[in-house]
């Protein structure tokens, strides 16, 4: 990186420091304060940092960690299951928008090369800014959120046959073909140890490691699997960020899965940071001051372009008018991976300098426009007034009446599902998730696409004859909107309802849903259980102990209620109960202090059956 001084890296350090809370204070996205920054202490602002460039590569870093962390959630099967979406919306997405930018740049008389490559660069959108705004926003869960995760994924893929075929352009640009039948197999065999290594190697040393109990080795060696992963793919021309997906995807059934991405995670998001400041140091103000007509007006059309045909997109592969609407606002930039192509370019003689510094320019302002637009639309959306959809999609339902309504299709609603099924009880389930459905349809369960937070897909599934409808879905706001739809359209419905805490608890409450189950609550006693009995306590003992606790902390729950929103009585009331339970449980334990040894081994072994 050069030399670098202290005062630059305290600078650094600063801005991811404190950039990113007072972003969020302001409301504005992290993502856009780390841009802000970055234009700040570039070299054309404030001129801490001269070299952007540099900087960027090095934080690009960052970009391959987030890949790699993706890859750990997204086992294969899912990916499998995701198909239909990652080639269909993500391949329709990229030929389009990439015919219809170099349609536009031939007839604006660019030469075809120029126009080609553009195209193709800027068809990508940036998965780093996408991800990271979405996960902000807790829109990650959300159709369009699954469905802009496919599309980045499809354009990462793209990115290699794009990088080829930049050496396949610079054979009639320069003197030496770039692109050979060497680089192509170099190509294939990076691919093809990086899958090997993820799936037979790492999980090995892996282990080899977690035996000797060093916690830091584990971190410097998942440190280490991506940094390998990135020389071996930069070596080959590939991107680095897909080969560390690549091997995340191949440990996400490992034992280990949880451990690598806790060790990863710090390193990921501090990196990622530096990457938008990066990001920012690298906006050319020169170039905006000298042509602003020209740069404003591209980065501007360029949004519009793709945001009309990403919308299209959401629209043909599900997505609700509002839902298209954000997919296509979040996805409608140019990306980071406009960058390596333009530097490729350059290096093969493709493009010229200057005109690579147009597209990285117009790539970086739709980057730091993007955060601004978002907001724009959460609050347009927040003040129109609501109009109810139509037909907007979802799944034929059988008519029924006198069956279960099951909103959600995961881990919980799957179970409730199969018990039902099994007793032929008459149920509908309904899931938002196109790749959840896949998955439960391949193994034999029934279900319907809908999104159950609308009155019209509530309706389609003829909530007014259900006996009772069962909330699972995971997401706490989803959750209260379909608990407040249900009793605003079928006020004498009975609901059960999945909750993920007491606060979410208090909140269904309010709604006035009555069976209410927190996700985790009867495992854990049941666990609690198991380990009093390996203590050496008795059945009957361990048995009293958690049914009192049991009693008690549900009435706390229901105590706590009369002031869920003061935060320090809500602490005392903790404090309180858990002092009373100690003093309740010591009172009682004169009572059972004869246990006998052996009946105690007696009663751990039958537990353990």
């Amino acid at each position: 990186m050069g030399n670098i001084s202290l005062f630059q890296v305290a600078v650094l350090l600063a801005s991811a420091a404190f950039i990113a809370p007072l972003a969020k204070h302001l409301r504005i996205g992290a993502v856009l304060g780390y841009l802000f920054a970055g234009v700040m202490i570039g070299p054309y602002a404030f001129g801490i940092f001269k070299d952007a460039e540099r900087m960027l590569h090095v934080a690009e870093f960052g970009v391959v960690l987030l890949l790699f962390l993706i890859g750990l959630e997204l086992r294969p099967q899912r990916l499998f299951a995701m198909r239909r979406s990652v080639i269909g919306a993500g391949g329709s997405q990229v030929l389009v928008t990439s015919a219809a930018l170099f349609a536009l740049m031939v007839l604006a008389q660019y030469n075809w090369r120029y126009a080609l490559f553009a195209a193709l660069a800027l068809s990508l959108s940036s998965t780093a800014m996408v991800l990271q705004v979405l996960k902000e926003k807790g829109e990650l869960e959300h159709r369009h959120g699954r469905l802009g995760f496919a599309v980045l994924l499809f354009q990462d893929i793209a990115a290699i046959p794009m990088i080829a075929f930049v050496g396949l352009l610079a054979v009639g640009a320069a003197d030496q073909p770039t692109m050979t039948w060497e680089g192509a197999l170099k190509a294939l065999g990076a691919l093809c140890a990086v899958i090997l290594a993820g799936r037979y190697v790492l999980g090995w040393i892996f282990h080899l490691i977690a035996k000797t109990g060093i916690s830091e080795a584990m971190t410097a060696f998942a440190l280490l699997s991506v940094v390998v992963i990135e020389i071996i793919f930069k070596g080959a021309g590939l991107s680095p960020a897909l080969g560390a997906f690549i091997a995340g995807a191949l440990l996400a059934d490992s034992g280990y899965r949880h451990e690598i991405e806790a060790d990863i995670k710090p390193f990921e998001s501090l990196l990622l940071g530096m990457f938008f400041i990066s990001v920012g140091m690298s906006l050319n103000l020169n170039l905006i001051t000298e042509v602003p007509l020209q740069v404003l007006g591209a980065a501007a059309a360029l949004m519009l372009i793709k945001g009309v045909i990403l919308y299209a997109v959401g629209r043909r592969f599900g997505l609700e008018f509002a839902g298209a609407r954000r997919f296509a606002v979040a996805m409608a930039q140019g990306g980071e991976f406009a960058f390596v192509l333009t530097g490729a370019a350059i290096a093969s003689f493709v493009i010229t300098r200057d005109f690579a510094s147009q597209i990285n320019v117009i790539v970086t302002l739709t980057m730091v426009a993007t955060p601004l637009v978002m907001l724009a639309e959460s609050w347009w959306t927040q003040r129109r007034t609501p109009v109810e959809e139509s037909d907007a999609g979802h799944d034929e339902m059988p008519e029924q009446g006198g069956h279960i309504v099951i909103a959600g299709l995961g881990r919980m609603g799957q179970i409730i599902a199969r018990v039902l099924a099994a007793r032929r009880i008459p149920f509908t389930a309904l899931d938002g998730d196109p790749s959840q459905i896949e998955i439960v349809r391949r193994f034999g369960g029934t279900v319907y696409f809908g999104d159950a937070t609308r009155a019209d897909i509530l309706a389609a599934a003829q909530t007014e004859k259900a006996r009772a409808i069962v909330v699972c879905v995971s997401n706490v706001e989803s959750s209260l909107r379909i608990c407040e739809l249900v009793r605003k359209n079928y006020p004498d419905l009975p609901i059960y309802a999945r909750a993920r805490d007491r606060r979410h608890v208090h909140w269904l409450m309010d709604l006035g849903v009555e069976h209410i189950m927190r996700e985790t609550f009867l495992s854990s006693l049941e666990l609690a259980r198991r380990v009093l009995l390996e203590t050496g306590m008795s059945r009957d003992e361990a048995a009293a102990t958690i049914k009192t606790f049991a009693e008690r902390d549900r009435r706390r729950l229901h105590d706590d209620y009369a002031h869920q929103s003061d935060d320090e009585k809500l602490a005392e009331s903790a404090k309180r109960h858990a002092q009373e339970l100690a003093d309740l449980f010591a009172s009682d334990a004169p009572e059972n202090a004869g246990i006998d040894d052996a009946q105690a081994r007696s009663e751990r072994t039958v537990a353990k059956r």
